[in-house]
């Protein structure tokens, strides 16, 4: 499977012409019967090796964070960071192994975290409060430099993701210093920096509309960076799973959970982006199973809710273009040409 930065990469390496990169493109889209930046194109896979790698990657990196962290708990993630940086230097910048790729970034930056973790600890055991908000935060913004780091030596696309929720974990880190008793006041934080991590987003996608260059690969895994980060925050502040005893909740928090789910999906399909439907789907699950059991379906609450929401996301799927274009269709004619094009191009 390539995906669309793979053949963006063959025309400039010349291996294919421009036209015959169009013509590829427009025939996978009329095969699909849709536009091609609909399908919204990532590639995890390049073959079944890419499954057989990473499943020995990630032995030896268990393998050497735990003889490391039977030394020192900042040995561990040390060991960790070091093997991956080593590892990638073959399977990312000469084999170019998606899965292997998105694997060794996640356990270097999160190796470099872990090993910042493990000194702390070590120096400071009984660290917290206002100290450990502020040891948070460095953390945060030294493993933020270690994936610029990776970004700036292999560009894989996942990276800017991780380097954005490395600043958010600064942004918590010193709130909890500056508040050190602050406990639901984070919601409102990472809420906002969901938004401006999705503006981030926003702003790689625009740079590329058509989606055939890495800038959209490095927009969707922003876009899934961002979505947990507003969803979250949103639905837990309007107390769901935070009901009574019985774990039910009021018909007017279910109500509003409905319909911040709708103004998701609109949003979703203007931009044409799924990750916020994916990310508060377990929300609306909850409220409509609700609705259902408050309504008196008790035994068969579950089976209503997963029939009606799944008959709505396969309707939603079978005809997303026709609802996008109808959605991108109200929008003003400066912010239509800045999302992705309703119809394949020429």
């Amino acid at each position: 499977m390539y995906s669309e930065s793979d053949i963006d990469g063959a025309v400039a390496a010349g291996a294919i012409s421009p036209d015959a990169a169009a013509a590829l493109r427009r025939h996978v889209a009329s095969a699909h019967a849709a536009p091609a930046v609909d399908e919204e194109h990532f590639r995890l896979l390049t073959g079944f090796n890419d499954i057989f790698v990473s499943i020995a990657i990630a032995l030896l990196l268990a393998a050497l964070g735990q003889i490391g962290f039977r030394v020192t708990h900042a040995l561990g993630g040390g060991l960790v960071a070091a093997a991956a940086w080593m590892l990638a230097l073959y399977f990312t910048a000469r084999r170019r192994m998606a899965l292997p790729s998105i694997l060794l970034l996640l356990a270097f930056v999160g190796g470099v975290a872990g090993a910042l973790i493990g000194g702390i600890e070590t120096i400071f055991p009984h660290i917290d409060g206002r100290a450990g908000g502020f040891a948070a935060a460095g953390v945060g913004l030294i493993s933020a430099a270690a994936a610029y780091l990776h970004w700036r030596r292999f560009m894989v696309p996942i990276t800017v993701a991780a380097g954005a929720a490395a600043l958010v974990a600064v942004a918590a880190g010193l709130l909890m210093a500056a508040v050190p008793d602050i406990k639901q006041g984070i919601w409102p934080l990472v809420l906002l920096c969901g938004i401006a991590v999705f503006a981030l987003a926003m702003r790689w996608d625009m740079s590329d509309t058509r989606r055939e260059t890495r800038r959209a690969d490095v927009a969707f895994w922003l876009h899934l960076a961002a979505a947990p980060m507003i969803a979250h925050p949103v639905f837990h502040m309007l107390g769901v799973f935070n009901g009574e005893a019985n774990g039910e909740i009021g018909a007017g928090v279910a109500a509003i959970v409905l319909v911040l789910y709708l103004l998701f999906a609109g949003i979703a399909l203007a931009i044409d982006r799924r990750a916020l439907l994916v990310s508060s789907l377990v929300y609306v699950l909850y409220a409509l199973y609700a609705l259902f059991r408050s309504a008196g379906a008790v035994e068969l609450g579950a089976a209503f809710t997963a029939f009606v929401i799944g008959s709505a996301l396969l309707t939603l799927s079978a005809f997303w273009q026709p609802m996008r274009s109808m959605i991108v269709g109200w929008l003003s004619q400066p912010l239509r040409l800045k999302l992705p094009p309703v119809h394949q191009p020429a």
